[in-house]
């Protein structure tokens, strides 16, 4: 026997009243998926709609998830928000190299400088984050971030529980090691650059 959710979800593809309860009763969890990592209010809507454009085209093929829809549904948040990640960052380099560089006023580099060298900590942090693998970030995140136990984000990710395990191990252990090294390590000191010094423009990649 086909269990309920399943037939419900699968129901998705092909039953307009079936899409509009699915819709009614996960958009409210999906809204907070996506805006736990996009601040950007048009592109959390767009992105939201998205997922469900996509849970369309993947209904008629779900074969049931550890957790139910939900960890399904999240496994597809992902994917449309990395690809919406790829798009942008593309868009940026692109930007960068049309825009090249502008000249800053002596006020403006001091400004610069004093933001970058408070920030420091919280760069290097994320700069640790964005450096694990990116199997072992998504475990991190799903279970840190967004509630789920191990075995439901190993469900979104279409992984073995034990590798997500794993994985959250050796992310949380490199996580802890970098934090100790933030801790112990001396202030970086940021030269100030010459006035009207051209600086380029960039922008971190999520």
């Amino acid at each position: 026997m086909t269990p309920p959710d399943q037939s419900l979800v699968r129901s998705v593809a092909t039953d307009p009243a079936a899409f509009s309860a699915f819709y009614r009763a996960h958009v409210g969890e999906v809204t907070r998926f996506v805006t736990r990592r996009v601040a950007d209010p048009h592109l959390a809507a767009d992105l939201t709609a998205e997922v469900f454009l996509a849970v369309i085209d993947a209904a008629g093929q779900y074969r049931g998830s550890e957790g139910g829809p939900r960890t399904w549904l999240y496994g597809i948040a992902r994917n449309v928000i990395a690809a919406e990640f790829r798009r942008s960052a593309r868009q940026r380099r692109a930007e960068a190299l049309i825009a090249g560089r502008r000249l800053l006023e002596p006020g403006d580099v001091d400004r610069l400088v004093e933001q970058i060298d408070a920030e420091q900590q919280v760069r290097k942090l994320h700069d640790s984050l964005r450096a694990l693998p990116e199997g072992e970030r998504a475990v991190l995140e799903l279970v840190s971030v967004d509630g789920l136990s191990v075995t439901e984000a190993a469900a979104a990710l279409g992984i073995r529980s034990v590798t997500a395990r794993v994985r959250l191990l050796r992310a949380r252990r490199a996580l802890r090691s970098a934090l100790v090294q933030f801790a112990t390590e001396p202030p970086a000191h940021t030269h100030t650059a010459v006035p009207g010094t051209a600086v380029t423009r960039t922008e971190a990649t999520p």
